[in-house]
């Protein structure tokens, strides 16, 4: 029978406040988090278990009963992963056993894995099997045929059935992809009989004629198991769910999932994080599905054929809603620079996993988010409709691998665990399992936006990439973004409280044509150089899309912050000024440019653009401009990334070049580069420095390698006394003497995070107290998890 879809009051996650600069009185979609239950304590990667240089991967997670011992799916070696958590802080590979298919799925039952094998041929000819595996002997002791192929199982709480998602997935490359495609898909039962896994067995339930929209072609997608032994089962191209006594076999009840209207969220791809708009009647195509209480459940609306509704829903078991999360996962992700930009003109965030689970302090509500690479957690607390909380109270957010796909509580252990299954390591991606324990003392985030007095909404922002403090208060800090985000702005963030936030984000603008003037003159310098646009660079409102690499706020100004720094990456190579079209072609050239606060606050003018000599800039490379920071006696310093060898330099120099505003002048030294120690290879460069003390310079050195294959990421200091920097044209720089002051990675600056060391740390600053602060740029959450840490290294140039 069908359910009458009557809905019941949603409530808003977020409500609006009144607005101000003050990071304390400032709303958030994070307002009143302080430290979260959950806390990150180890990181095992996926190909652990095989070989560094392997593809391998972590989709679904399930644990032992006994809570020791992870297993988790890996397609990409048809395989299935154990992992020995007796100490989670520790884990330790335990094994790989071979499927001979591509496993989907996996629960445990006692002493036993059940696992999902897809072995079909192709889309049409569609088979599959539930292995039974022995968990301590790691050996396969039953199989028991499926008919089709597999998708989710799950194992009812009290033992007595197991139920099979066969989704008989559609070829979305067959005429326009979409349903009905033969063969139609169903639920699997089995029956889990005693003890003896020989003595187990399956009945089918036929879901053809359950969802309205195409009734021939279910899809089941994903199914999980109330303590009445009913199955609550997701098809997510019919946008349906159906609940199904696993007693009888019988669909007691089925009902449609409906739309969703949503606002203020960004559906433009256009490298910039605008939520703004608004779209209509967007089905919620759940993925997963959990229930919350025996009664009350909770989807994740990832989407899939028409959908994509960004949120999640908890629901009544006949089928009105308890609460819709409407905008507030998108909000939440963009004031914490998890926003996927490169996704708003898809599913955006694209929540793909929810599951709960009651722990000693209360039951929580996972949602992962699979673009965002983050896991929101909810407190399910009070009373309302059938025993549930109406609003889940949003506790925490916590920062997964790439790609989160499997979650999995385990409350006896005090433990939660996330399989992210993205493994790339030419992208410094490396699949995992991250595991969280409930400690009390969550420390992510480092830094969250305040939302805009003029919009309500998160200021977006990330792909920090340049960092310094304010002169004369601590507590303040200056920030840019590169190239990823177009309209290119500085981010204030305030840090007297944890986490920092991000209260303002102006934009840069050439209101009086300063930045215009001067590309046109560097453009008749450079004739042929078709692929440098100048109106891709200044737009017609007069922002500007610049690589802006390093900030710096000058000390000598009156009021602190009036007017700052800052480097422009040049984009493309020059060979004698020459730009070859078909290899990197020069785009922009690097630059050094000072911004004023406009008078009305609103945004940060150019006042004065400088290039660098012509005889270095017309043998550009395209790893040039990438830190700035302004001495105590006027003159500035800037670092270029790695050698330029084109003008002579050797492979393992780079130059610290150092500008006179009074003057004009550029003079240059050369900095001794560390060699590559990655086993992946790669290369070493510099990304930011910052004045220690008059005529001393820290600057921060780091290879081009992220997570296990991370070797250098070090801060060295190097001594200007009596070193006489040479202008451009007058022969071979001198080489600098630098001494190692940090060895991150050595000294354990990124062991209490317990995650993948982030490639990019590319913004430093020094504190008056001595204090060095260091943040990663997370690569705008395009191949990158998005996390982004606010480093500090106490005392270390005290």
């Amino acid at each position: 029978m069908k359910a009458l879809h009557q809905k019941l009051p949603s409530y808003a996650l977020l409500g609006a406040a009144t607005l101000s600069l003050s990071a304390a009185a400032a709303s958030s979609p994070l307002q009143g988090i302080s430290q979260g239950p959950f806390e990150r304590v180890s990181t095992f990667y996926a190909f652990e278990n095989s070989s560094v240089d392997n593809e391998a991967v972590a989709e679904i997670v399930a644990a032992s009963e006994d809570g020791m011992t992870l297993l988790y799916t890996s397609s990409a070696e048809d395989a299935l992963g154990f992992v020995n958590i007796a100490d989670p802080s520790d884990p330790q590979p335990a094994g790989l056993l071979a499927l001979g298919g591509e496993p989907t799925s996996v629960a445990v039952r006692g002493a036993y894995a059940l696992v999902a094998v897809n072995t079909s041929a192709d889309f049409i000819h569609t088979s599959g099997d539930l292995v039974i595996i022995d968990i301590a002997t790691q050996q396969i002791v039953h199989t028991l045929p499926l008919g089709g192929q597999p998708d989710s199982v799950a194992v009812s709480p009290d033992g007595q059935y197991a139920a099979v998602a066969i989704e008989n997935e559609r070829d979305e490359d067959l005429g326009n992809g979409e349903p009905p495609q033969a063969p139609a898909g169903y639920l699997v039962i089995v029956d889990l009989v005693g003890n003896d896994p020989l003595q187990w067995s399956t009945r089918q339930v036929d879901l053809v004629g359950v969802p309205d929209l195409y009734p021939d072609d279910p899809e089941p997608e994903f199914v999980a198991i109330n303590v009445f032994n009913v199955a609550a089962v997701t098809m997510q191209e019919n946008n349906h769910i159906a609940l199904v006594a696993l007693g009888s076999g019988e669909v007691l009840i089925d009902f449609p999932c409906g739309t969703v209207d949503l606002t203020d969220i960004d559906t433009n791809e256009n490298d910039q994080i605008q939520q703004t708009a608004s779209l209509a009647g967007i089905p919620r195509e759940p993925d997963a599905i959990t229930w919350l209480t025996p009664f009350t459940l909770a989807t994740a609306d990832e989407g899939d054929l028409f959908g994509g509704s960004r949120g999640f829903t908890t629901w009544q078991p006949f089928g009105g809603t308890i609460f819709e999360s409407e905008n507030s996962v998108e909000h939440i992700a963009a004031s914490l620079g998890h926003y996927p930009e490169s996704r708003s003109e898809n599913k955006g965030t694209e929540p793909e996993g929810v599951t709960s689970a009651t722990y000693a302090d209360g039951t929580y509500m996972f949602i992962g988010c699979e673009r965002a690479s983050i896991v929101l957690v909810y407190a399910l607390e009070g009373t309302g409709p059938f025993g549930l909380a109406a609003e889940p109270r949003l506790v925490q957010v916590l920062p997964t691998g790439v790609g989160p796909e499997g979650l999995l509580a385990i409350p006896s252990r005090d433990l939660f665990v996330v399989a992210s299954e993205e493994d790339s390591r030419g992208d410094k991606i490396r699949s995992s399992l991250m595991i969280y324990e409930r400690t009390g003392g969550g420390s992510y985030p480092s830094i969250q936006s305040i939302s805009a007095p003029t919009t309500g909404v998160p200021i977006p922002w990330g792909a920090l990439s340049g960092l310094t403090a304010q002169p004369g208060n601590d507590a303040i800090l200056y920030a840019v973004s590169d190239s990823y985000y177009k309209r290119s702005s500085i981010h204030t963030i305030d840090r007297s409280q944890a986490p920092a936030s991000l209260v303002e984000s102006l934009p840069i603008v050439d209101s009086n044509g300063v930045l215009g003037n001067a590309l046109r003159r560097i453009k008749f310098s450079y004739p042929g150089t078709d692929e440098f646009v100048i109106g891709d660079l200044v737009n017609a409102d007069l922002t500007v899309n610049l690589d802006l690499e390093g900030v710096a706020a000058d000390p000598a100004t009156p009021v602190a912050g009036e007017v700052l720094w800052v480097v422009s990456e040049g984009a493309g190579n020059l060979s004698g000024g020459s730009s070859n079209p078909s290899s990197r072609p020069f785009e922009s050239p690097n630059l050094l440019l000072k911004v004023v606060r406009s008078a009305a606050g609103d945004s940060y003018g150019i006042d004065r653009v400088i290039a660098l000599p012509f005889e270095l800039a017309r043998e550009q490379q395209r790893f040039g401009l990438e830190g700035v920071t302004v001495a105590s006696d006027g003159l500035i310093y800037v670092v270029i990334q790695r050698a330029w060898q084109g003008v002579g330099d050797a492979s393992d120099r780079a130059r610290l070049g150092r500008f006179n505003p009074s003057t004009g002048a550029w003079t240059f030294a050369l900095y001794p580069l560390d060699a590559p120690a990655s086993p992946a290879g790669g290369w070493v460069g510099l990304s930011d420095l910052s004045e220690v003390a008059p005529g001393v310079l820290a600057i921060l050195e780091r290879d081009d390698q992220g997570g296990p294959d991370a070797a250098i990421k070090r801060v060295y200091s190097v001594d200007l006394t009596g070193v006489t920097f040479v202008a451009a044209d007058q022969g071979v720089p001198p080489t600098l003497t630098k001494t190692l002051e940090s060895d991150l990675l050595a000294d354990g600056a990124f062991a209490p995070f317990a995650g993948a060391i982030p490639e990019k740390i590319e913004g430093m600053t020094i504190l008056t107290n001595g204090d060095t602060l260091i943040v990663n740029d997370n690569d705008g959450v395009d191949d990158n998890s998005g996390e982004t840490r606010l480093l500090t290294v106490p005392s270390l140039f005290r």
